[in-house]
């Protein structure tokens, strides 16, 4: 299928947030889907489709979780008493599919900790809070909280400050749109994708564990880590949990990482943890503090933990401080860069000197919001993506060089 108007299944999916062609192999094998067929397919389904959850730690995980929760006065959840059989509370969240597509916005490697549990259905924590997103059939957006007691007004206002809700993508698109046709057909292709606000210590750790990582381990490491916090309810199936404290992190050793498969990274992660601990008035408070800063300066800073390269900063920054012109720069931003913005360079091997050229050009195109701006050309670029985007999108800023030359 050829036509414009299809989606990709490939958006439902995640993938890692510029790691590596192991991700985008796994995006390679999806064939394109008309968006004809998902009103139906919402009207006619009784109730959404499981999807089954990912690899489970290993048993003696499992013992050390429970014993620590016994120690903590927590009781075990089992996955019988899930909150799918509640009757949910769907709640109008104000936000059109053309400032919040979610399709567009979790499975695109920002996040690990949100999951797809029905047809236009994502759920998970802010804070908290649990909760779930839907697309109602007229397209816009509306939420629900679980559980039994509910804070309805805090989990509403999380929720909007953690989907960056301020800001206005129309805005946004038509400044760039203004300024280069190829994204002025993109925008219109693939409206609604938006940049998350997360919590830093919740981005860090997980961007932690996507170094040289693909999409099924990264999830598996981040199920394990959600699971050392509070246990909020299950979902179609789905355990989710309060993202772990600071404290808490820090009662898990070395070993205990390393035994639940994430290898090298294991020690980057407690040292990490160690570092941020060490911080004047604490690592939660030092992190928050980087929005306050310059770009350079808060990659600079983030730098210096334990694990913490460039790319893994920039996506940090990017994705909870703030930072919208932050670039993060691998091999698929460095293809798409010397394609549309740097042509001179394409055929050199990427360098840090060439990563801040990359992100040079992307701010000098697109301005303050420039991380954004990349976070759909990126999506542009996807195999899935170019069989139906129409082929003059793909082909409009080449012939706009040549004419300029």
């Amino acid at each position: 299928m050829t036509s414009s108007s299809a989606l990709s299944p490939a958006l439902l999916l995640p993938r890692s947030c510029r790691h590596g062609a192991s991700s985008m192999k796994e995006l390679q094998t999806l064939a394109p889907i008309s968006p004809a067929r998902l009103p139906s397919l919402l009207q006619t389904m009784k109730r959404p489709r499981r999807t089954p959850p990912s690899t489970p730690p290993t048993p003696q995980t499992i013992h050390r979780l429970h014993h620590h929760r016994r120690r903590r006065g927590e009781k075990a959840v089992s996955v019988g008493q899930s909150l799918a059989a509640e009757t949910p509370e769907w709640v109008p969240l104000d936000l059109a599919e053309s400032e919040l597509s979610l399709p567009l916005t979790f499975p695109t490697g920002q996040t690990f900790r949100w999951k797809r549990t029905g047809p236009l259905r994502f759920t998970g924590a802010v804070g908290p809070h649990l909760v779930s997103l839907k697309h109602l059939e007229d397209g816009d957006v509306a939420y629900c909280v679980h559980g039994d007691r509910p804070d309805g007004a805090g989990a509403r206002s999380a929720l909007l400050d953690f989907l960056n809700a301020d800001i206005r993508l129309g805005e946004i698109w038509e400044a760039f749109s203004a300024s280069d046709p190829r994204f002025a057909e993109l925008a219109r292709l693939l409206r609604g994708a938006r940049v998350l606000r997360q919590d830093p210590l919740e981005c860090l750790v997980q961007f932690l564990c996507s170094s040289n990582n693909n999409i099924a381990r990264i999830t598996k490491m981040v199920d394990f880590i959600s699971s050392l916090g509070r246990h909020l309810g299950t979902v179609e199936g789905l355990e989710f949990y309060e993202f772990p404290s600071l404290d808490r992190l820090l009662a898990v050793s070395e070993k205990d990482f390393r035994e639940a498969g994430f290898g090298y990274r294991a020690k980057y992660i407690v040292g990490t943890v160690k570092a941020l601990q060490s911080k004047p008035g604490g690592g939660v408070e030092w992190l928050t503090s980087l929005r306050g800063l310059d770009l350079q300066d808060a990659i600079a800073a983030l730098c210096t933990l334990p694990g913490v390269g460039s790319k893994v900063a920039a996506c940090v920054a990017l994705f909870s401080l703030d930072q919208h012109h932050a670039i993060p720069v691998d091999t698929h931003v460095w293809q798409i860069a010397t394609r549309y913005l740097l042509p001179e360079l394409a055929g050199a091997r990427l360098t840090p000197k060439l990563s801040g050229q990359v992100a040079e050009a992307f701010v000098s195109k697109y301005g303050k919001y420039a991380g954004w701006a990349q976070t759909m050309l990126f999506i542009a670029e996807l195999p899935s993506q170019k069989a139906i985007i129409p082929s003059h999108c793909l082909t409009i800023q080449n012939i706009k060089r040549s004419k300029d030359r």
